[in-house]
């Protein structure tokens, strides 16, 4: 038992006048009560209490340190007030990473409208195609769309980021729309270098059946906002996911092909530091981007009109 538990114990000795009802209150045995406030007498040098076959009452130093006693204690109920109360509220600052465009076309947006729910949060939102180390960092919150590795970090799930093959209807017309993975090679490919295989792209039919097909063309890049922008200007075909394509596709400036193979979808994963102690920050702004990414979510996403 530590000081300050001792001190809850002594209080409840003098408030019930018995070491039994004590120890019975705080759910310890009277030996280890009786034990302790012994112990505390003997650190102190005085007698505190005055024990008889009626009860305990105290000395008249007992008394004065059963007031003083008392004056901690509230200072320790108000501190855990306090402590509780500023863990309940959405406040402080709060550190998010993502990568660079889901960060700006995804998740910019839907952290501003968080933030307008919650006045007193104030948030830096990090974004980076690279990886980054969220305790060296000081991050408190990051999106990553990636099957995780079993890890000490905390993560959840928030949705599926589904990807798509997307040429502009002006290239189609020069170069037929392939039917299936094999017919890909004839085509100029726009390299996305990050995900989905770089130069080796995955499809898989409505039966299960997978193939791989090997791309080249005359455009790489690790920025989805560069091979969008290559795809838009009809050098080729571009695999994007379907948040960075939507606009397009509903601007009909790029037109979804082979729409029955399907890509690899990466799944979308709130990560934290510590999977025990999550701030309430953290906690709500998590249960808010899940409420984001449900259905077909990228279609509420809005793309420049220059993109």
């Amino acid at each position: 038992m530590d000081r300050v538990q001792g001190i809850s114990l002594f209080i409840r000795v003098v408030e019930t006048g018995s070491f039994s009802k004590a120890a019975e209150d705080l759910g310890i045995t009277q030996p280890t009560a009786t034990k302790f406030v012994a112990s505390m007498e003997k650190r102190l040098g005085v007698l505190l209490l005055h024990r008889s076959t009626r009860g305990v009452t105290t000395t008249e130093i007992g008394k004065l340190y059963y007031e003083k006693c008392k004056l901690i204690a509230r200072e320790i109920e108000e501190a855990d007030d306090l402590a509780s109360l500023l863990q309940s509220k959405v406040r402080g600052k709060l550190t998010i990473s993502s990568s660079v465009a889901f960060g700006r076309r995804v998740l910019m947006p839907t952290i501003l409208e968080f933030m307008s729910h919650h006045p007193e949060l104030e948030v830096n939102l990090n974004m980076d195609d690279r990886y980054i180390n969220l305790i060296e960092q000081g991050v408190d919150l990051a999106i990553r769309m990636r099957r995780l590795p079993d890890s000490s970090l905390g993560s959840r799930m928030l949705g599926m980021n589904p990807w798509v093959l997307v040429a502009t209807p002006d290239y189609l017309k020069k170069n037929p729309a392939p039917k299936n993975p094999s017919d890909i090679r004839k085509h100029q490919a726009l390299i996305y270098t990050t995900v989905q295989g770089d130069h080796r792209w995955n499809f898989t039919n409505p039966n299960g059946k997978t193939e791989v097909v090997e791309v080249t063309g005359p455009f790489t890049s690790n920025n989805l906002s560069s091979i969008l922008s290559a795809a838009r200007t009809g050098m080729g075909l571009a695999v994007l996911p379907w948040y960075v394509a939507h606009q397009s596709v509903k601007d009909k400036v790029l037109k979804p092909i082979m729409e029955d193979w399907s890509l690899p979808t990466q799944e979308i994963h709130a990560v934290f530091s510590s999977p025990k102690h999550v701030p309430t920050k953290v906690s709500q702004c998590i249960d808010w981007l899940q409420t984001r990414f449900k259905g077909e979510w990228w279609k509420g996403v809005s793309g420049s009109k220059n993109e």
